[in-house]
């Protein structure tokens, strides 16, 4: 059979993926009479939002900001129903968003990139699809997420179980788990919303927990009458207010210290702010993340919760997480969590307690011979954060050097969250160096999207086609991150957190999220446009 002929694809910006990123950066550019074009592997528009299906999906940041600013006329058509918005319904506004715009015409959909190299002659990427095709661009532009890789199963004799096995990334639509004996591996944000929904239809549930998570309330509810309409009516301001605040939130913070108030007023304040739920409590106090006596008044607050709430002593002891900081791993934001737990067919399995030895064909074995029989296993075991969707492909840069090789050598480097040293003209939206998941994404996503805009407007106006991170201006940026990090307690404890890549084996660790919030990295990034894009190279 003769194989079909290669189609070769030119454009001046590529941009891989269609999330809140890759559609804001196509309407963007495209509008300013850019030749923009998308690749997205999913069949649809989502991204994360796409993927993450699974039973109880919802976003911790409320829908009125979780969503785009750009828009007048879409912030007021949209109607959300609820303070927190379902993954359904997320994916369904960014639907109405590529319809809206006529997005989808630039996009191709099912479509993997397999690699990308940069050719120096031409000043140009070749990027290779899985079915052959080939496109070639000035830019390639990376919108591919933060949290879009799965990691790699790390669980002792796991191919030894033979029965269905389900990720809550890529979950099958329509899968009914209605009275099955269920095993949870994965106590984080994903399993911490996983696991509450599916304890109401299956007959039973095990719930195997490594590393106990904090556990903040939603407290969703529906949006109340009127509610909406006096949100639209200020949403200009309340944006502005979302920028000034370092999360990219409007979010009323408390200016006092934890001890600059009695322990009757501590209290209190936790309390306010545990019944309201959401990520208002991390505003409970000013020096949570900054002061180890402070967040140990908070984790105090949280354990006496879980003895209130769990009926169970020695189940409310195993979900204390003791050995991290609150917020030192992504603060979990749920509902029910933790009154699940005192639920008949729920069990906990705490293998910190007693390790897991292995996996069985009919379930898994503790290290004192305890077996448990499971028919389904669900994997809510995280991501290879950050990094995953850039090693995942063979990016080359200048003389053919790896991408790939080099974060795993040395670490994801960046300046200013953009580039990449010996990568010309491949721009990150809102990954390493960023303050990314930090922050609401939105946001974060909005700030970048700008100045990317802003720089490829200047460079045609000035006759650039090449940009290039300098070495220097990275390694010092890197540095700051870590320095930034090093002034809170997020490092801090034995937490295993993706946000330093210490959920993945073998992993070379550095905090990679800027740790100061959008406001001042704003700053930092508004400072190298308005000076010729210092830390770049403009050729």
């Amino acid at each position: 059979m003769t194989k079909p002929p290669t189609t070769v694809t030119d454009y001046e910006v590529l941009v891989v993926g269609a999330g809140f990123s890759g559609l804001h950066l196509l309407h963007r550019l495209r509008g300013a009479g850019h030749l923009v074009h998308v690749v997205e592997q999913a069949p649809e528009v989502g991204g994360t939002w796409y993927w993450n299906r699974y039973p109880g999906a919802r976003c911790d940041v409320e829908s009125v900001d979780y969503s785009y600013s750009w828009d007048e006329d879409l912030q007021q058509e949209w109607d959300w129903t609820e303070k927190y918005p379902a993954q359904g319904d997320i994916l369904a506004y960014l639907k109405h968003v590529a319809d809206r715009f006529d997005l989808r015409k630039d996009i191709d959909f099912n479509t993997t990139l397999t690699g990308a190299e940069w050719d120096e002659s031409q000043g140009l990427w070749t990027a290779t699809a899985d079915d052959g095709r080939i496109y070639r661009a000035r830019y390639l532009l990376m919108a591919v997420g933060c949290l879009s890789v799965p990691k790699d199963i790390d669980l002792p004799g796991f191919d030894k179980f033979a029965g269905p096995v389900l990720r809550t990334y890529d979950w099958p639509e329509g899968e009914d788990l209605k009275g099955r004996t269920v095993g949870v591996i994965g106590t984080g944000s994903t399993g911490a919303q996983v696991i509450p929904a599916l304890s109401e239809t299956v007959g039973d549930l095990t719930v195997i927990q490594r590393t106990p998570n904090f556990v903040i309330p939603t407290r969703n509810r529906p949006l109340h009458d009127g509610e909406l309409e006096e949100i639209k009516a200020d949403y200009a301001d309340r944006r502005v207010r979302n920028r000034s605040h370092p999360a990219g939130v409007f979010r009323s913070d408390n200016e006092k210290n934890a001890f600059d108030v009695d322990a009757q007023e501590r209290y209190a304040t936790f309390q306010e702010r545990w019944e309201g739920g959401g990520i208002n409590f991390l505003g409970s106090f000013a020096d949570l993340m900054f002061d180890q006596a402070a967040n140990d008044a908070v984790a105090e607050f949280v354990h006496a919760k879980i003895d209130e709430i769990v009926d169970d002593p020695a189940t409310a002891a195993s979900l204390k997480p003791r050995s991290y900081p609150l917020g030192a791993k992504r603060p979990v934001i749920a509902t029910d969590y933790y009154e699940t737990y005192n639920k008949d067919n729920v069990h906990l399995v705490d293998v910190k307690r007693n390790p897991l030895d292995t996996f069985t064909e009919k379930g898994f074995r503790l290290a004192d011979g305890t077996e448990y029989a499971i028919d389904t296993m669900v994997l809510a075991t995280g991501f290879d954060a950050f990094t995953g969707p850039f090693t995942k492909m063979d990016i080359r840069g200048t003389d053919g050097r790896s991408l790939a090789q080099v974060w795993n050598r040395e670490g994801a480097r960046t300046q200013l969250g953009f580039g990449a040293a010996g990568f010309p003209n491949m721009i990150i939206v809102a990954g390493v160096g960023s303050p990314s998941v930090l922050a609401n994404m939105v946001t974060a996503i909005e700030q970048h999207v700008e100045w990317i805009s802003r720089l490829l407007d200047t460079m045609r106006e000035e006759g650039y086609t090449k940009i290039e991170a300098q070495e220097s201006a990275q390694e010092a940026w890197a540095q700051t991150v870590e320095d930034v990090a090093a002034m809170t307690l997020w490092p801090n404890g034995d937490s295993g957190s993706w946000y330093r890549g210490a959920n993945v084996e073998g992993k070379v660790q550095l905090f990679m999220p800027y740790a100061a919030g959008i406001v001042e990295y704003g700053n930092a990034i508004d400072k190298s446009a308005e000076n010729d894009y210092e830390g770049f190279v403009l050729s």
